[in-house]
């Protein structure tokens, strides 16, 4: 889904477009990493956000609040004062688990390599220009 909450696409009959429809419910800067956080069971909001590390609270809110509008984690209040809330996948969220591991191998073995060498070319493209 785009910002404004519609999909980017009317039809998803091409072959590829389940892949699409799939990053459309997954993609987003931290979506992926609190699926996979939440694997391991219910997380507290605070417990997400210090895992994650450099997410806002604002963006995480927002990336929890799509997720859960799409069905693939629950959002549970509990009558506390404070009010205490957790998250966890439903059991379309829990469907994801091999994707979301398969990613995790396919980065080790070839984003962390690639990202490394991108950077080391910026930094050669930057201290060649001197």
């Amino acid at each position: 889904m785009d910002t404004n909450g519609k999909s980017r696409h009317s039809s998803y009959v091409l072959p590829a477009c389940p892949v699409e429809a799939t990053l459309e419910l997954i993609g987003g800067k931290w979506k992926g990493i609190v699926l996979f956080y939440l694997l391991d069971g219910r997380l507290r909001f605070s417990e997400l956000k210090r895992k994650i590390g450099c997410v806002t609270q604002r963006m995480l809110t927002k990336q929890l609040r799509e997720l859960e509008d799409v069905g693939l984690i629950n959002r549970i209040v509990y009558a506390e004062v404070p009010p205490r809330v957790e998250y966890e996948l439903t059991e379309e969220g829990k469907s994801l688990e091999p994707i979301l591991y398969a990613l995790k191998a396919w980065g080790e073995a070839h984003a962390l390599p690639l990202l490394k060498n991108r950077e080391m070319a910026i930094a050669e493209e930057d201290g060649g220009g001197r």
